[in-house]
């Protein structure tokens, strides 16, 4: 191998240490919720004494000691920081991530392989918050998390429209003219198909938009790229090829953050999700209750009930606090016109 060659390898080899060292302080913290505290020196003991009897030819025991000695001290210290563990689906550098470090600033966030898992995780007291996608403004509603939405017992203490700013990576060895496949989440490459048909690139379905591109730096597959956002390029130091090729000038995704508990406070927003009998202007007879009381709708979705296809559910989001004096009353008679009223809680608007 060239100079160049042998630094790549080294480079990419830095990286991946990194990542996975992030990897393993996010799980360290997650551990906090099973123990009274952060140090466990049983624990400790048997993983120096694992990693003594490693047989490493070109890395001393003793160096290895002080390194792992090094991680636990970092790792006790994240621990007794006590920071908010608010999960997201994906890997680090998704858009969740970036929702959730701008609903919740300063707390640990925890990638999920499935949008269950954070409902489950946050559900069970593991995870203290959870930020999940639930329409995007070019492909609509995401409708896995919608369908989570109408079984859980947790509620909606916020939301953010995250401005989903498309960038097209790849590895700073490889010759962007070159590209050929490109690697993303279905959605992702739904949103770029201008882009991807006007440049003669083949979309390649992916589980995550950063977990193709933490593929991409770990793989570096010939002639392939990624479609993620500009975080995934700083966390796994890739090469922003074009920003911006989503096919909407104004593509944006809403989340909303997860609590077993409700806000505490007034929002200005709230959402229910209900279902009506399959008559003919039952809906409409829901929806003029808002009308009458000069409520404002700000969202109306439906999908099909799980346990009966025939009959559908309704999302609806609208302003002001379920307690508000006009709020109150239309929502005890929607409780009589419908089979089912979920609240699912009022909150501050928009990241407010």
């Amino acid at each position: 191998m060239k100079l160049n060659e042998i630094r790549f390898k080294i480079d990419k080899i830095d990286r991946e240490l990194l990542v996975l060292l992030q990897e393993r302080m996010g799980l360290a913290l997650r551990t906090k919720k099973f123990k009274e505290s952060a140090a466990d020196p049983q624990r400790e003991a048997a993983l120096l004494e694992r990693a003594e009897r490693m047989n490493l030819d070109l890395v001393e025991r003793s160096f290895t000691r002080q390194l792992l000695k090094t991680i636990l001290t970092e790792s006790k210290r994240l621990q007794d920081e006590d920071r908010p563990l608010v999960a997201f689906q994906g890997e680090h550098g998704a858009y969740g991530e970036v929702a959730a470090r701008r609903l919740v600033p300063d707390a640990a966030y925890i990638p999920c392989l499935e949008f269950v898992d954070v409902f489950r995780g946050v559900e069970e007291g593991d995870l203290d918050l959870g930020v999940v996608p639930v329409e995007n403004s070019l492909e609509g509603a995401v409708t896995q998390v919608n369908d989570l939405l109408t079984d859980t017992q947790l509620k909606v203490i916020g939301e953010a429209k995250v401005p989903v700013n498309h960038c097209l990576l790849a590895t700073e060895l490889g010759d962007y003219r070159e590209l050929r496949q490109i690697f993303s989440h279905p959605q992702a490459l739904a949103q770029c198909r201008g882009f991807l048909m006007r440049n003669h690139l083949e979309p390649m379905p992916y589980y995550d938009t950063a977990g193709a591109a933490k593929m991409i730096a770990r793989e570096n597959p010939r002639a392939a790229g990624a479609i993620a956002s500009s975080l995934c390029a700083e966390l796994y130091d890739l090469k922003i090829v074009k920003e911006g090729i989503e096919d909407g000038p104004l593509n944006t995704t809403r989340f909303l953050l997860l609590s077993r508990d409700g806000f505490n406070g007034r929002g200005d927003k709230t959402s229910v999700v209900f279902a009506t009998r399959h008559e003919a202007g039952r809906l409409f007879e829901v929806l003029r209750l808002f009308a009458e009381a000069g409520i404002n709708l700000t969202r109306i979705a439906s999908m099909p009930l799980r346990q009966d296809p025939d009959n559908y559910c309704f999302f609806l989001d609208f302003e002001g606090d379920e307690s508000d004096e006009k709020v109150a009353p239309v929502l005890s008679r929607m409780e009589k016109m419908t089979i089912t009223l979920k609240k699912l809680g009022s909150y501050p608007g928009n990241g407010k």
